[in-house]
């Protein structure tokens, strides 16, 4: 499939915004507005159950949720199909396409070299001092394209090499890596939980970006490097005290083509030459600024078409048109795939069918994620025929609650009874969807990034995430829940009052 083929079914105007859903025309309510909320507190508990004690996947949790959510709406169980196949492919198609080819970047850069290239040019760069803030905007860099996890294992040991040879806590180091990690993961589309928040409300994608990179700066800086220094007396953490005595700091740059010298300028940032492993026969070093373009690239195109809407407010413009085409995630990440075939994969000498497979090898670990976020729009969509979503709306204008408020209150419930992201944005935006048509398009993606901030609140126990910081970095409970856990509160709660401020003036 070419470029022009893409563009040329884009629809005249077409907006750089994931496409709605299915069309949610009015019909009569299948019971009364008490039965309805049962059916709509029932489905949830049903999934949190499903997902926490029978331990069943989420995917199989959702579609049994929306069972339970309709038969208690007293809905023919026809319609309960319907509603859930429409909401399944709706979300599918708008948010799929653009997960597969996010995640076809950040495979190309880890196994290129260009995610190392970017640790080992910027870390021997600063002294002591700065290296919680470089830690940061590395990890915000690598957030951009890489799944958390996948930046949790590329960036661990390299904290751990860090703290090693600069004599910093673990802690100091490793607060504002998972910040800048955790922020860009729960805000910054092109990830999985913003994507489908977006596509679950029609919000533009272009201005989330914006607004989200402009709270997500502060946020970063707050809930890394500052509340790091709290952190590290709370957890005196230290490389001689974990498993090993941080020898896996060898590790840092594993694959098989990594960045250049990271020695800078900077005597006291001198020895990390593990950074900096050998060549495979054939293979050449990754450019820093290839590694930089191919992160940006898609980001900067949505951003540029989000700030000319800004500005050229005639939708006939032909300037405009054309920053539409390109601006228009799906077109902007076809191009940044694109242009890491050429300068990550074939430039750093990789053939062909090993720039082929690497793609291939990224899609097998995201068919789970597209099949819960497509079974959480299956979920939603059922919400919404049943009537649900109108007895929301109706109640939330009578009491005059923010939106905005509500958005985060129950992605913070649905995160603590599930440990999932992802299953409480999509829960979330399900239940706060109806209520999108009374906002503006700028307060719009601010619900996006409110229910996003209240995904991260406070991960525990039955977190994933907890248990891959606390194994990685060889803490106890009780010391993750005092270091990661403290932390992912500080983003949601910093993030959150910096939507309400942004709020009061777009």
């Amino acid at each position: 499939m070419t470029l022009a083929t893409l563009t040329a079914a884009l629809p005249t105007g077409a907006l750089p915004s994931v496409a709605r859903l299915a069309d949610e025309a009015p019909k009569a309510p299948y019971a009364g507005n008490g039965q309805l909320v049962a059916a709509c507190l029932l489905g949830i508990l049903a999934v949190v159950l499903l997902i926490t004690v029978v331990k069943l996947h989420p995917f199989l949790s959702l579609m049994l949720g929306s069972a339970v959510l309709g038969a208690v709406a007293t809905m023919p169980p026809g319609d309960i199909v319907t509603s859930f196949t429409t909401g399944f492919g709706s979300t599918t198609g708008s948010v799929g396409v653009l997960i597969a080819l996010g995640a076809m970047i950040g495979k190309i850069l880890e196994e290129s070299g260009g995610a190392n290239k970017i640790v080992a040019t910027l870390v021997g760069r600063v002294g002591p001092n700065g290296l919680p803030w470089m830690m940061a905007a590395i990890a915000a860099i690598l957030g951009l394209p890489l799944f958390f996890e996948v930046g949790v294992v590329l960036l661990v040991p390299v904290v751990i090499l860090v703290a090693r040879r600069t004599g910093l806590s673990v802690m100091k180091v490793g607060i504002p890596a998972l910040a800048g990690l955790s922020v860009l993961h729960g805000l910054v589309p092109p990830h999985p939980g913003p994507l489908t928040a977006i596509g679950l409300l029609g919000a533009d994608l272009g201005r989330t970006l914006l607004y989200g990179i402009l709270i997500a700066i502060p946020t970063v800086v707050i809930a890394g490097p500052v509340l790091a220094t709290f952190v590290d007396r709370w957890v005196p953490k230290h490389v001689t005290a974990l498993p090993g005595g941080g020898s896996a700091g060898g590790s840092a740059a594993g694959g098989s083509a990594t960045g250049g010298s990271a020695t800078g300028s900077s005597g006291d940032a001198q020895g990390f030459d593990e950074l900096d492993a050998p060549l495979e026969p054939g293979r050449r070093r990754v450019g820093f600024g290839s590694a930089i373009v191919a992160i940006t690239l898609p980001v900067l195109l949505m951003l540029v078409d989000a700030i000319t809407k800004l500005l050229v407010t005639d939708e006939e413009n032909g300037i405009r048109k054309v920053v539409d085409v390109f601006g228009t995630p799906v077109v902007a990440l076809l191009i940044a795939v694109i242009f890491c075939y050429f300068r990550l994969g074939l430039a750093s000498g990789m053939t062909r069918m090993q720039v082929s497979d690497s793609f291939g090898a990224s899609l097998p670990g995201i068919a789970g994620i597209i099949l819960i976020v497509a079974a959480g729009g299956g979920f939603k969509q059922t919400l919404v025929d049943a009537g649900v979503g109108d007895v929301i709306k109706d109640w939330a204008t009578g009491v005059n609650l923010s939106v905005l408020l509500l958005g985060w209150l129950v992605a913070v419930l649905i995160r603590l009874g599930t440990g999932s992201a992802t299953v409480a944005t999509i829960t979330a935006a399900g239940i706060v969807g109806p209520l999108a048509s009374t906002l503006t398009t700028s307060h719009l993606a601010l619900l996006v990034l409110a229910i996003g901030c209240g995904s991260l609140f406070f991960s525990h126990v039955n977190d994933a995430g907890f248990w891959l910081v606390k194994e990685y970095f060889g803490l106890t409970v009780g010391e993750t829940i005092k270091s990661w856990s403290v932390m992912e509160t500080v983003i949601s709660v910093v993030g959150f009052a910096l939507v309400m401020a942004l709020s009061v003036v777009v």
